[in-house]
């Protein structure tokens, strides 16, 4: 039963939450206004979002039918009945209930009108499975994912820190969000087949597997690119560091085509902790400049 629950939580994930917030303590360590109670509870908000919302993703494609036994990705614990699905349902409520005490607290920092951005938070926590139209079964999941994984979290955390908008930390927000979005193709990469066999309508089944790698590098050149202030900011000889990243995806990306099924697992996990590797050497960079 543990180990269900653990990969319900899809751990090999969960850096995707972190990339955002640390790529963010980059920005605040460049222009010096570093706040670490805010920071960490932002942390704890986007860690307890992102499990809420797979497990909704667990439970809503369940109930939707869009899961299969046997399935290539890793192992549906409500749908091979290793988890009731009340009890996947009452784990949405009770972890997105413990991510608004996080997100409450933030008040005290941002202002009461953070309650706004944070119900929309709470509604795309839902709106990627569930709803009259779920992203993730109308091919914007990978929208969805730059925007709640980079844009929001990113711009947030920062304002929340400083009481500022900065233009240049949105654009570093666009760019963790896209090598966010690549998680997702690596996902959806692998289970193009189960997807159309369910009628889930991901950009692997509306364009075919083909395109896919090569949007998987274009995210993290556009990364680079969007970013490239920040890193000069930093100092040269870090430059190093957005010049290797598309290669890295290249590499990645190149290990997709010629896998398949539950041999792309790994890829998915890699894809996650480069995006997080990316945010924490920005981070690095940001303290030693």
């Amino acid at each position: 039963m543990i180990k269900a629950w653990i990969e319900a939580v899809r751990l090999r994930t969960l850096p995707v939450s972190v990339a955002g917030i640390v790529a963010t303590l980059g920005y605040n360590l460049l222009n010096d206004n570093v706040n670490a109670a805010p920071l960490a509870l932002c942390l704890a908000f986007a860690l307890l979002c992102q499990v809420a919302s797979n497990f909704a993703n667990e439970y809503f494609d369940y109930s939707a039918g869009r899961d299969r036994r046997g399935r290539s990705g890793p192992r549906r614990g409500v749908t091979e009945g290793d988890i009731s699905p009340l009890a996947m349902k009452r784990a949405v409520f009770i972890t997105l209930g413990l991510a608004g005490c996080a997100g409450l607290s933030l008040v005290a920092w941002g202002g009461w009108w953070l309650l706004l951005p944070g119900i929309l938070i709470a509604l795309g926590v839902f709106a990627y499975s569930a709803g009259p139209y779920p992203l993730s079964t109308h091919g914007w999941g990978e929208v969805g994912v730059v925007v709640f994984f980079g844009l929001v979290p990113v711009t947030l955390t920062y304002y929340v820190e400083t009481l500022q908008w900065d233009w240049a930390v949105t654009a570093g927000g666009l760019a963790i969000g896209l090598l966010g979005a690549n998680v997702l193709i690596v996902n959806n990469y692998r289970d193009v087949d189960d997807d159309r066999a369910v009628g889930k309508a991901t950009i692997a089944v509306k364009f075919g597997r083909r395109p896919l790698p090569l949007l998987y590098v274009a995210d993290a050149v556009a990364a680079s690119a969007l970013m490239w202030d920040a890193w000069l900011r930093t100092g040269t000889p870090w430059l190093a560091v957005p010049l290797l990243m598309p290669v890295a995806a290249a590499a990645l990306a190149r290990a997709m085509t010629r896998r398949e099924d539950a041999a792309l697992n790994p890829l998915l996990g890699m894809s996650a902790m480069l995006m997080c590797a990316y945010a924490l050497l920005f981070a690095v960079a940001a303290a030693a400049a």
